[in-house]
């Protein structure tokens, strides 16, 4: 049980952390997998029994805990949630709660495709010099897709465009 509780561990670990190795969570990423998982129920524990318990098993001056230190601190979670049970049986309450669960992404901002959107975001559509700034796959250009690059070596490039400069 406790090896699905690590991979649980380590996919919020994870979540949202681009450097993160899954080895360390920090307090946010807890928080979320006490939520999503079920653990967080709003009565018996609460977010700022959650934040405490964080506190109290993370090292002095840390600001993330290990797995190891994550499974104390959902030993003192699952003595609150499930009262009454012996602590081997809340913490194997606590792991079934977590089976299986991956970082929820609810309330996400998704691109929006209704009415007209769609028709404006289309880049096989543009005309003119709007269709000049896309290549054949609609990816943009960048730069040179909006500005005519210009050679402006030599010397005393705006008089010999004017016609003033003639050697």
């Amino acid at each position: 049980m406790a090896s699905e509780a690590e991979r649980t561990f380590q996919r919020f670990a994870v979540f949202g952390e681009s450097s993160s190795s899954g080895t360390e969570m920090n307090n946010k990423n807890f928080s979320k997998l006490c939520k999503d998982c079920g653990i967080m129920d709003g009565k018996t524990v609460t977010s700022t029994d959650v934040d405490i318990v964080f506190s109290k098993v993370k090292a002095k001056n840390a600001r993330t805990i290990t797995f190891q230190q994550f499974q104390e601190a959902m030993k003192e979670l699952g003595q609150k949630r499930f009262k009454g049970k012996s602590p081997d049986e809340a913490l194997e309450n606590i792991y079934k709660l977590m089976e299986g669960k991956d970082p929820a992404t609810t309330g996400v901002t998704k691109a929006t495709t209704v009415g007209g959107v769609s028709r404006l975001t289309d880049t096989s559509k543009y005309t003119g010099t709007h269709k000049e700034r896309f290549d054949e796959s609609g990816k943009g250009k960048g730069i040179a897709g909006r500005e005519d690059v210009t050679d402006n070596s030599g010397y005393n490039f705006q008089m010999t465009v004017q016609g003033a400069c003639k050697t």
